[in-house]
């Protein structure tokens, strides 16, 4: 991976962390906390998309799979809390 390619995987997980955090209220994550929040999103997403067989492509396909994945990580992180 070039210094390229790595500062695009870092936008994406910022954006999808920010995105996801908004959608559940949940505030800001800081810079590091929505990176993290977005590449294990990003990973999380492909598996449920994966599984679903849904395919996206390109950069807002990224986007959208980080940031999906990443709603659900933080939904199964409040359950996890609330236990």
């Amino acid at each position: 991976m070039d210094v390229q390619g790595l500062i695009i995987f870092l936008a994406i997980g910022a954006v999808a962390g920010w995105l996801a955090g908004t959608i559940m209220k949940g505030g800001g994550f800081g810079l590091i906390g929505n990176i993290v929040i977005g590449i294990v999103g990003a990973v999380v997403g492909g598996f449920v998309f994966g599984f679903l067989g849904i395919s996206t492509g390109g950069l807002i396909g990224s986007i959208i799979t980080a940031t999906v994945g990443a709603v659900v990580l933080l939904a199964i992180v409040r359950v996890i809390k609330k236990a």
